[in-house]
């Protein structure tokens, strides 16, 4: 299987989001943490994509989450970098730093370590406003 094939599924999901905000008017954001703009990257990859993405947030360290789309400290301390209350603050915080109707977050632990029995690797969190 060549590299390409194997982005094409990543791909047609991107267009399919493009095709959804962009039929509804509806411009996106993205708040990133574990996938590192990766997301952000797939659908500004799409020819057009401008017509749709309105920016994207990488907020790898708690740092970032606190600063550019204001996670609570409270929140970090409390359920940690990779919770749902996380992820659903660091989307309300994209929106609410964008021009965006919607915005997506994820955040979680990708390996090949800082996993806990809690929070094993792989554990992943999305968040939508």
């Amino acid at each position: 299987m060549s590299a390409g094939a194997a982005t094409l599924p990543f791909e047609a999901l991107a267009r399919a989001v493009l095709d959804a905000c962009g039929k509804r008017g509806i411009m996106l954001a993205t708040a990133e943490s574990c996938t590192g703009g990766m997301i952000a990257a797939a659908l500004t990859d799409i020819p057009g994509s401008s017509a749709v993405v309105d920016r994207g947030f990488v907020t790898y360290s708690n740092e970032a989450k606190m600063e550019m789309i204001g996670v609570s400290a409270a929140t970090l301390e409390v359920h940690g970098a990779v919770s749902r209350e996380t992820a659903l603050e660091m989307a309300a915080g994209a929106l609410t730093h964008s021009r965006a109707g919607m915005a997506l977050a994820v955040t979680g632990i990708a390996g090949p370590d800082g996993g806990t029995s809690d929070k094993p690797i792989g554990l992943v969190w999305f968040g939508l406003a």
